[in-house]
């Protein structure tokens, strides 16, 4: 019932293999609490497992996870967009980690198409999801300001891995980002792999978090998950203008995101062992300053 990949991934911590060991009898208890029945085989990502079910005639997606703050944030963001351009949420039980979610009878993400092709519909999704925002969840301001008191030290704890001028310009539009020009809403984990084909709508988003203030925030996650396909800094730049383009964003504002959510992220990565994406932040950061 459990795919060996995914046991795979939770088996690196204990708290991981403690949660795994239970995960059997949590799921058989969860559907017997949402008079659910096992109708397919399971598919994962990184930290979640989603088993197809049924209940009468309707099909549903149990999607469990290891419980957490992440989890009551993620049902509150499902709830505050209540299925426009996210999956719907139809029951949710933050304390085990379960939520019942719409059905997705695809498992194409964004991740399968092209890289111009999933730049242009992330930057609509990015418009689509920009309704007025809700005051209860995280400001994108308030983001930037918290993580700006800390990047400098971080970079000097970390022995000043890269150009102190990378440092330099993260700070400088930090001044600018810690005050939003807007009020919408803003989906903080926007990337290829979390846009799913659907039929209610042409694509949804999973696994939103939700904020609000500037739509923007997020531009540098979006192109650095699929920065390998983009070889050139002039292709980076290109797939950049196509987001700003269909998300009708300020230009020169989206840059200042994506060059300070980048050099957050670089030293994220750096500080936890990453190999892989703080190259990437690097190739980013200098094509955006291109």
């Amino acid at each position: 019932m459990i795919p060996e990949s995914f046991a795979d991934m939770m088996r690196w911590s204990p708290e991981g293999t403690q949660w795994l060991n239970g995960l059997p009898g949590l799921v058989k208890d969860q559907c017997d609490r949402w008079d659910l029945r096992i109708c397919g085989q399971a598919a994962h990502g990184s930290n979640a497992i989603v088993f197809p079910v049924s209940r009468g005639m309707d099909k549903f997606a149990l999607r469990l996870t290891r419980p957490g703050p992440e989890v009551a944030d993620e049902i509150r963001a499902l709830m505050f967009w209540d299925g426009h351009g996210t999956v719907r949420l139809f029951d949710a039980d933050a304390r085990r980690g379960a939520t019942l979610l719409e059905w997705l009878s695809s498992r194409e993400s964004l991740n399968d198409v092209a890289v111009s092709e999933a730049m242009a519909q992330l930057g609509r999704m990015m418009r689509h999801l920009a309704v007025p925002g809700a005051d209860f969840a995280p400001a994108t301001g308030a983001v930037a300001a918290s993580r700006a008191e800390s990047l400098e030290r971080e970079w000097d704890l970390l022995g000043q891995p890269f150009d102190p001028a990378v440092i330099a310009e993260a700070m400088h539009v930090s001044q600018s980002l810690s005050a939003a020009r807007s009020n919408l809403a803003v989906n903080g984990d926007l990337h290829s792999e979390n846009v799913l084909r659907a039929e209610r709508e042409d694509w949804l988003t999973v696994d939103p978090r939700l904020l609000h203030g500037d739509i923007e925030y997020d531009l540098g996650n979006v192109l650095w998950t699929r920065l390998d396909e983009m070889p050139s800094a002039a292709d980076i730049v290109r797939c950049f203008d196509i987001v700003v383009t269909e998300a009708r964003l300020e230009r020169d504002r989206a840059r200042n995101w994506a060059v300070f959510r980048t050099v957050d992220y670089w030293l994220w990565g750096l500080s936890h062992g990453l190999t892989e994406d703080p190259p990437r932040c690097g190739r980013l950061f200098a094509a955006l300053m291109t």
